[in-house]
């Protein structure tokens, strides 16, 4: 039952994270019908960013975060300007190919700048671990959690009072209607990707604080499309719920047969749902 409990816990936390990306990644999909498949390596580049602006600038860590969120901003309007609004009417598979072309570039520049060598954060919260009943919990985890959480709820604040939030959430519902009332849809498709590489930004460096970087990190951004799937591709509030199915799933998963297979069950696990699904 211990075991149980630990695997449960942990998976919540990943979940958390995936949550918290799959948001963007659906935020994305909701208000342009782009599938982007460089979700991953904007985790990843985040992650990179805010190694760069504490460890190799000497900020502190609240003010690096503070330039992340603007750093991973501008990524994303830029990538919008400059690409995708060119690719607007284009068949579906030639927008798909355009990211992950995207991601092979993005990963290829974070090994030319960064190199490929694993790179570890300063230790960002209190080392002590969190002891809840019988369970004890690592710190960078239970804080992660904490910050995950404490952004999804920040976005969907966002998303259901913000004047901002308002017309995004109808511009994903009704472009044409949207336009006749007033809203810029085209700006909205931007603020859509600076807010998706935003959360993908901020769960890479919860998950660079858990196990470190290096390029490949954006792999685990294939995980986020079995979460969208299940939640919905179009539904924010379904890749919140998706992202926790997928975490505790691939953790119990790992957990109990990895043991009878030799490893490798956790990174299966996540497209076993989707193939079911």
């Amino acid at each position: 039952m211990q075991e149980f409990l630990q695997l449960i816990v942990t998976g919540l936390v990943i979940g958390s994270v995936y949550a918290l990306v799959a948001m963007g990644f659906a935020l994305i999909y909701k208000s342009t019908s782009i599938i982007n498949f460089a979700t991953g390596e904007f985790m990843m580049i985040g992650a990179y960013f805010f190694y760069t602006f504490m460890v190799m600038a000497g900020l502190p860590a609240i003010p690096s975060f503070l330039l992340v969120m603007l750093a991973a901003a501008g990524l994303g309007f830029l990538v919008e300007r400059s690409i995708l609004r060119h690719m607007l009417g284009q068949p579906v598979i030639s927008i798909i190919m355009v990211t992950i072309g995207l991601s092979s570039i993005l990963m290829g520049l974070a090994e030319m700048i960064w190199s490929t060598d694993f790179k570890n954060f300063p230790p960002l919260f209190p080392r002590a671990p969190v002891i809840v009943g019988d369970l004890i919990i690592r710190s960078n985890l239970f804080y992660g959690f904490v910050v995950a959480m404490i952004a999804v709820a920040i976005f969907a604040l966002i998303f259901k009072y913000a004047k901002v939030g308002v017309a995004m959430r109808a511009t994903a519902d009704d472009q044409m209607a949207s336009f006749s009332m007033g809203i810029n849809v085209r700006s909205m498709f931007t603020l859509a990707w600076a807010m998706g590489a935003v959360a993908a930004s901020l769960g890479g460096i919860i998950i660079g604080n858990i196990g470190g970087i290096q390029p490949t990190l954006g792999h685990v951004g294939l995980k986020i499309f079995p979460v969208v799937v299940l939640g919905g591709l179009d539904s924010i509030a379904g890749a919140v719920v998706g992202g926790f199915i997928v975490g505790l799933v691939e953790n119990i998963a790992g957990g109990y047969l990895d043991r009878y297979v030799g490893g490798g069950v956790k990174d299966v696990a996540p497209f076993v749902v989707l193939v079911l699904i």
